[in-house]
């Protein structure tokens, strides 16, 4: 099963959306958190990042998902400490976090493949949050 990992600048934000996930998904889909920074203040940490990529590695992929701009750095470097075989097996979605975590994790828990649970996560950015009555005020 493809695992996900999610990075924010907040450890809270991403061990509340792990848990939002795991109640969406079932708990079946493997998640790993890296949030915050090492000594708990906001920002990320690359070996953070390093460790939850692999925490949650296996034969069927990594869809890595973050939340500001500044955390890609941190996930930029963080595939270049990994091993090539591991690299190999992870992708970096441009998913709103919260929205794409969630649609993600659910195409996991079906079985969907790494190509298809990332595209399902991009695709999140176009799901409307309200309906279209209310979009229109």
């Amino acid at each position: 099963m493809v695992g996900l990992v999610l990075v924010s600048h907040s450890r809270m934000i991403v061990e509340g959306l792990r848990d939002m996930v795991a109640q969406v998904a079932g708990g079946a889909v493997p998640v790993a958190v890296a949030g915050g920074t090492i000594d708990g203040r906001l920002g990320t940490s690359v070996p953070a990042v390093t460790a939850a990529i692999l925490e949650v590695d296996s034969t069927d992929g990594v869809l890595v998902l973050l939340d500001l701009g500044s955390a890609a750095l941190s996930v930029e470097m963080a595939l270049d400490d990994l091993p090539s075989e591991v690299r190999a097996r992870v992708r970096v979605s441009g998913a709103p976090l919260v929205e794409g975590s969630v649609v993600a994790a659910v195409q996991a828990s079906l079985g969907a493949s790494l190509t298809e649970v990332a595209e399902a996560a991009d695709g999140a950015a176009r799901i409307p949050k309200l309906p279209e009555p209310t979009r229109a005020l």
